[in-house]
């Protein structure tokens, strides 16, 4: 048995050493044309004559984030490397360098590779913050713009190249004048896009790219039998030419780049901060997609945190040895998922793969022609182009999505990538204040006569409520309460300052609350009092999501309770308080508090003949009992009815995380218990005396014995108990469908 399993661990070794050797090699075939074509992108603006060092530092920087990600536990099978929106954005950088000319043409590899490393940096304390968790929100339409605008640069830097445009002239001027293009460079170039596009037709089981690039360079080849100039190396403008790739070559390379840092100015090293954040939120946006869409792939789950630290890290080694930024992409890892790779091993021979390719084939990639390689980022380009945002026209909440896409294209197509990540950036809080404008903040708004606190009251005084109920509004709010959403607030209260006594602001539901918000309370505030009503606050968090006590924050802010402004823990309390206040101001005392009810004075029996009274009083007994003390628990066995005689029955459920939820108060005058006495199964609810409280006790048994006698009375009592509950679903009933039209 021991040997089978040793066995069979060997083979399994052994197959997945395998694949992943074979995976790693397959994504270094897809990927290096690719690698390549961004190296010499990025550097394109300083001329042909930096081509070699941005291919050798490209690869030099792939194969180093290759080797070190994987023992740092990174996403199996993930392959990382340089990417269109990075590489766009370092064009960008590099052009603009090369613009002001303060720099020196040859220190400017320096700052890009500066640039790099503070990128790498910038995502690795967005992973060790967690930021990951906060990439995900940025909106759809900016993201969708910026790639975009990304594609529409990648076009306009390859175009010159794929028509072979002499260095100096422009984009526009070389498109309108013939006689600037190069035939035979259009010629590879279109050789190449044919290859791109052919090739999942006809050569299913090679990447579009290799192809592509072959079949380009085969054209190259071909062309030379016209044109023998082509067959040298030396000086040729439409190859990237000789790559120094020897150990010694390459240290060469790293030394020459870092000997010149000491030329770096602070003034020039803060124009790294804003296209560093962006590069760092592109390559982590573009890495955690393809972890993403890697999940689904392999049935596992990535962790965001770990992901973008590793990422920050094997960017700023890249860096180390002149490499560009790289991301996690999608088309290296399915090749590579697909040929086999199913560990972290896979992206370690990927790395070592490509690093035997730079060693030793090099003085093949040397003859890679810059036309075969636009031709390949024009297709990339064009893929990245999504066409599906001009359905966006078709619907009008979304007509705001695509202007939003359109103008951050024109950003970047009329300024650069990184003035476009500022309007992506500016559109992306103009969405979320859209959205957040667009949504009320008044949730549900009732009045006193449609919603009433938790207390059972007797007749004569509901119809008091009810007629009274107009002079109290019950708002209640939800979400951001903020200067973008106050004037909804504001505005609806305006009309009731004049009939309502009571404005109650139920406040459960807010997850914000900004300076102007609460500004805007002080304001109906000064509105209330003004009227010598009232203001009441309910059910305000104490912690809101971002930490805010706003109960504090109002105090703060001079919003203390005192005089018309009065706070409760819950809504119940708050009605609770306006019925008394309005039942006092109606001079209504249905009962006198020093004095037990006898039971000819309770709503239920009032009216009874007197030898039905005389009959009940045989029945029942008097007990009393302290403040806060139980009467029965939920799950008793109990056949009793209970009628109060002085004071106040809370009726609570138990819940099972040891919390209690208030179904209702009994008052004096009212009833409870009444299921079990009907049906006489256990109790439903605990029973809790509020005060001191006397109560009248029936038992059913009692009752039986009584009323076989006197079969009359219990017929009359039934008949009350039952138009008693039929009341109860009634108003039940009623404001149920309330808060459901509210």
């Amino acid at each position: 048995m021991v040997c089978h399993t040793q066995m069979e661990q060997k083979h399994r070794f052994t197959y997945n050493l395998t694949g992943d050797i074979l995976g790693g090699t397959t994504a270094m075939l897809v990927a290096l044309p690719s690698v390549i074509a961004y190296g010499l992108m990025s550097f394109a603006p300083l001329g042909p004559v930096y081509g070699s060092m941005a291919a050798a530092g490209s690869i030099m920087g792939t194969i180093v984030f290759a080797l070190v990600a994987p023992f740092m536990g990174g996403k199996k099978g993930l392959i990382s490397i340089p990417s269109a929106a990075a590489a766009a954005v370092l064009s960008v950088f590099v052009a603009e360098l090369a613009r002001k000319g303060s720099i020196p043409v040859e220190v400017i590899p320096v700052y890009a590779t500066i640039l790099t490393a503070f990128a790498g940096l910038i995502q690795f304390l967005i992973g060790n913050f967690g930021g990951g968790k906060f990439i995900k929100y940025i909106p759809y339409p900016v993201i969708a713009g910026y790639l975009s605008g990304v594609a529409v640069l990648l076009l306009m830097g390859q175009i010159p190249r794929f028509l072979g445009l002499p260095k100096g002239v422009s984009l526009a001027t070389g498109l309108l004048e013939v006689q600037h293009w190069n035939w035979e460079s259009i010629v590879i170039g279109a050789v190449t896009i044919t290859g791109v596009v052919l090739s999942k037709k006809f050569f299913r089981k090679f990447p579009p790219a290799v192809t592509g690039l072959f079949t380009g360079v085969i054209a190259y080849f071909l062309l030379s039998l016209h044109d023998t100039s082509l067959l040298q190396l030396k000086n040729n403008p439409v190859v990237i030419g000789e790559i120094r790739a020897s150990a010694s070559g390459l240290a060469s390379v790293v030394a020459e780049r870092w000997s010149m840092f000491h030329l770096v100015t602070l003034d020039n090293f803060i124009t790294l901060i804003v296209p560093g954040i962006t590069l760092a939120l592109l390559l982590s946006i573009t890495t955690l997609n393809t972890c993403v869409v890697l999940d689904g792939i392999t049935y596992t789950n990535h962790d965001p945190k770990r992901e973008l630290v590793i990422q920050g890290v094997g960017n700023f080694m890249s860096s180390l040895v002149g490499g560009i930024p790289s991301s996690g992409v999608m088309t290296a890892t399915t090749e590579n998922i697909n040929s086999g790779g199913k560990t972290e091993k896979s992206t370690f021979f990927f790395g070592v793969a490509t690093l035997l390719v730079l060693l030793f084939l090099s003085r093949f990639l040397a003859w890679m022609p810059y036309p075969a390689l636009a031709g390949i980022l024009i297709v990339v380009a064009l893929k990245m182009i999504d066409l599906k945002i001009f359905s966006m026209l078709k619907n009008k909440s979304t007509i705001l999505d695509f202007i939003v896409i359109v103008a951050v294209v024109v950003a970047a197509a009329n300024l650069d990538l990184i003035k476009a990540a500022g309007v992506g950036i500016a559109m992306a809080i103009f969405l979320f204040l859209r959205e957040q404008m667009g949504v009320t903040v008044i949730r549900r708004k009732l009045f006193g006569n449609q919603i009433f606190s938790k207390k059972i009251r007797v007749a004569t005084e509901r119809k008091v409520l009810e007629d009274k109920g107009a002079q109290t509004i019950i708002i209640e709010l939800q979400g951001q309460l903020f200067f973008g959403t106050t004037d909804q607030l504001y505005s609806k209260l305006e009309p009731f300052y004049e009939t309502c006594k009571f404005i109650v602001l139920d406040m459960r539901r807010i997850q914000s609350v900004d300076y102007t918000a609460a500004n805007m309370l002080k304001k109906i505030l000064a509105r209330v009092k003004e009227k010598q009503s009232n203001l009441i606050f309910t059910s305000i968090p104490l912690a809101l999501p971002t930490g805010q006590n706003v109960k504090e924050y109002f105090a703060n802010l001079g919003l203390v309770e005192r005089g018309c402004l009065r706070y409760f823990d819950d809504l119940d309390g708050a009605l609770l308080w306006i019925e008394e206040e309005i039942l006092v101001a109606e001079h209504v005392n249905t009962f006198d508090a020093s004095k037990a009810l006898e039971l000819g004075e309770l709503e239920l029996f009032e009216g009874l003949p007197d030898n039905a009274i005389k009959t009940l009083y045989e029945c029942v007994e008097v007990r009393t009992f302290n403040p806060n003390e139980t009467i029965f628990k939920g799950g008793d066995k109990g056949d009793e009815i209970y009628f109060v005689r002085q004071g106040n029955v809370k009726i609570v459920l138990s819940l099972a995380d040891g919390k209690h939820f208030h179904l209702l108060t009994i008052g004096t005058g009212g009833v409870f218990g009444e299921m079990a006495f009907i049906d006489k199964i256990t109790r439903s609810a605990d029973a809790i005396s509020v005060d001191h409280t006397n109560l009248f006790v029936l038992s059913r048994d009692k009752f039986n014995q009584v009323t076989a006698v006197h079969p009359a009375v219990s017929g009359m009592v039934f008949e009350r108990l039952a138009l008693l509950i039929a009341n109860r679903l009634r108003q039940s009933n009623k404001e149920l469908k309330v808060f459901q039209e509210s």
